[in-house]
């Protein structure tokens, strides 16, 4: 009888090497390679704190970066001369739309005026955690666009991206600290309540 289960390892990358989506092979230590993939590891980072965010208007945020990460990632995996073939590159509007976000966050919630320390919220936490990662792919983003120059646009959005993400962030704290603030006091009205 015929296998016909799918199987999601094909061996190919058993010699340490990867396909780009041109179809050439690279080694997987490659610097292009190292980029995607720390854009992969960003793309599921966004992942977890989409999923811990309640607020829409920071989920459709993040939803939205994720989209551009993908074509990010394409870009980077593509050699210098089949970047034209892309249905989509990152551009500067792309930039523009993350400092309008940036700004209208900004002017809602405010920034913080001290150093922040991770961890006062699950969702919070993630974000940090993403906004790491996302400075690591600019890292590597830098560096291979130093050797290929094709890449500027990218730089520019990263570097922009890890600041929306401290801002969402620090949105996530702020939500945190008045919903517990809300909570006690409707606690503590209904323990007075009760005691009258």
């Amino acid at each position: 009888m015929k296998d016909t289960v799918g199987r999601i390892y094909t061996r190919r990358g058993d010699h340490g090497e990867t396909r780009l989506l041109s179809g050439e092979t690279a080694p997987k230590d490659d610097l292009r390679v190292q980029a995607y993939g720390a854009l992969d590891e960003l793309q599921a980072h966004l992942g977890m704190a989409r999923a811990l965010i309640r607020e829409d208007s920071v989920r459709t945020t993040i939803f939205d970066i994720q989209q551009d990460v993908f074509t990010a990632c394409s870009e980077l995996a593509s050699t210098p001369g089949g970047l034209s073939r892309l249905e989509r590159r990152i551009g500067p509007g792309d930039t523009v739309k993350l400092e309008s976000c940036i700004d209208a966050f900004a002017a809602s919630y405010g920034l913080p005026v001290s150093f922040v320390v991770p961890g006062r919220s699950p969702d919070s936490a993630a974000l940090h955690v993403a906004r790491t990662v996302c400075r690591r792919c600019e890292r590597l983003i830098v560096t291979l666009n130093r050797q290929l120059g094709v890449y500027d646009e990218q730089v520019i959005y990263f570097n922009r991206l890890s600041d929306l993400l401290f801002v969402l962030a620090w949105v996530m704290e702020v939500m945190f600290v008045v919903e517990n603030v809300v909570h006690q006091v409707i606690n503590h009205t209904s323990e007075s309540e009760y005691k009258e």
